[in-house]
């Protein structure tokens, strides 16, 4: 499947580029996000080089830039991975650039994801973990009509520490409900 470009009131989700990296590099090198995030990698600015460009031939993911009508600057990611077709099934991840984060992108972002996975791809679930340190998060997919399903004690660092992943879920039929409020 060719890489789609989604569009909304207000956004343009369209596939991440090889000219997307220096937004990138801000986005991976932010102290505060990659905490939120529980990303405990170190890139390397090549590293990011090459996975941005390497974008539009990764199978089976779908990597979005989060753009605004009228302006193609890179604010942010929204990724489907983890397709697995037997289960009609995927992952969402979302991080915002910090000067983007509170504005309403990521729920209208979050949203044409989810329209494009269930009317789409016809998926039957889709899933995250978001970090219990990270509320406004957790608060975030509630909202959008994401529910608990449980929770990983300690799975991801925090600083020195440990902090737990919420696991949380929204099946094709919530999803239909909500869409037709």
């Amino acid at each position: 499947m060719d890489k789609p470009t989604l569009q909304g009131e207000m956004l343009v989700l369209r596939p991440i580029r090889a000219e997307d990296s220096e937004a990138m590099w801000d986005l991976v090198t932010d102290a505060e996000g990659t905490r939120l995030t529980g990303t405990t990698a170190a890139y390397t600015r090549e590293q990011v080089d090459a996975w941005c460009a390497s974008r539009a031939t990764a199978g089976g993911r779908f990597d979005f830039a989060v753009t605004v009508h009228g302006n193609d600057d890179f604010l942010g990611e929204i990724v489907l991975n983890e397709i697995d077709e037997v289960t009609r099934s995927a992952n969402l991840r979302l991080a915002m650039r910090p000067s983007y984060r509170g504005r309403g992108y990521g729920t209208e972002g979050i949203l044409l994801v989810l329209g494009f996975a269930f009317d789409g791809l016809g998926l039957h679930r889709v899933e995250l973990d978001v970090l219990a340190i990270n509320a406004r998060a957790k608060s975030l997919y509630e909202n959008i009509g994401f529910r608990v399903e449980g929770r990983r004690r300690d799975a991801y660092r925090d600083g020195e520490g440990f902090c737990d992943a919420i696991c949380m879920g929204m099946l094709e039929d919530e999803y239909r409900a909500m869409s037709s409020d």
